[in-house]
């Protein structure tokens, strides 16, 4: 592993050709990855080959073009699946944003199993894209919201999980890492947690996934949503999920914009 004295900025910075011009006189920093990153040359070299040989539509022609384009689709999906350690690409489900494979969940899945009296349980440092979609959940359902709280250092506080974790609660729903606080959450023990009460846990990791080593089935989650555009990918790129329920558990993952 290179430590930081070997770590070349410059050479880094040669990769991503927006780096390359100044801004009010001095090279530019750009200090906003959070809410999505700049695109490195590999990437911009891809999408001008796509557009360049083999742009048609994906999955609705039988022609040479369009077939390139699945064949690089379909591709793809097996990368996004390896990246996340996820056991098959069938677990892949490309969506527009995180945002929307979040309320795929929510209207699918939470739609089929929540009614009255079941509860959801949330944590107080979630994107607004993991709040307001079980918001409308538990309106259109009757089901109730709980949350977890955090601590003077921006930790979850996880002893709340005694009480506000229950046989009831069908759903956990947490942010992997906060977009505001940075903090990392336990998800491999909040999984466990979940799982013991029968519930199933989603993540948001349109954080982590840029910038942590992440194993959805070391992670344990049932379901999962990035950001591609967060990560060097292109904006309104691709996303993922579980087309089929495997003894209970399903995973979604999107990779796209929010």
């Amino acid at each position: 592993m290179a430590t930081l004295s070997q770590f070349d900025v410059l050479a880094l910075r040669r990769e991503f050709p927006i780096l390359q011009q100044e801004v009010h006189g001095k090279p530019l920093a750009f200090l906003d990855s959070a809410a999505s990153s700049q695109k490195p040359r590999q990437v911009i070299d891809c999408l001008e080959d796509y557009y360049r040989r083999f742009n048609a539509n994906v999955h609705r022609g039988v022609y040479k073009l369009s077939e390139e384009a699945t064949f690089a689709y379909e591709r793809a999906r097996g990368k996004v699946a390896r990246f996340l350690g996820a056991a098959s690409p069938r677990e892949i489900v490309f969506t527009r944003n995180a945002t929307e494979a979040i309320n795929l969940v929510a209207y699918s899945w939470g739609g089929a199993n929540l009614g009255p009296g079941d509860r959801i349980l949330l944590t107080i440092m979630e994107h607004h894209s993991n709040i307001v979609p079980w918001q409308m959940l538990a309106q259109r359902s009757g089901a109730q919201l709980d949350y977890l709280s955090i601590d003077s250092q921006g930790r979850l506080a996880l002893e709340e999980l005694d009480t506000k974790l229950s046989e009831r609660t069908k759903l956990v729903a947490v942010a992997h890492q906060s977009n505001v606080l940075g903090t990392i959450n336990p998800i491999a023990e909040l999984a466990q947690r979940a799982h013991a009460v029968g519930a199933l846990l989603l993540v948001d990791a349109a954080q982590s996934v840029p910038h942590l080593p992440v194993d959805v089935q070391a992670l344990g989650c049932d379901f999962l949503a990035f950001s591609g555009h967060k990560a060097c990918g292109r904006p309104g790129s691709v996303g993922c999920g579980h087309a089929a329920h495997c003894s209970k558990r399903c995973r979604l993952f999107s990779a796209a914009a929010r």
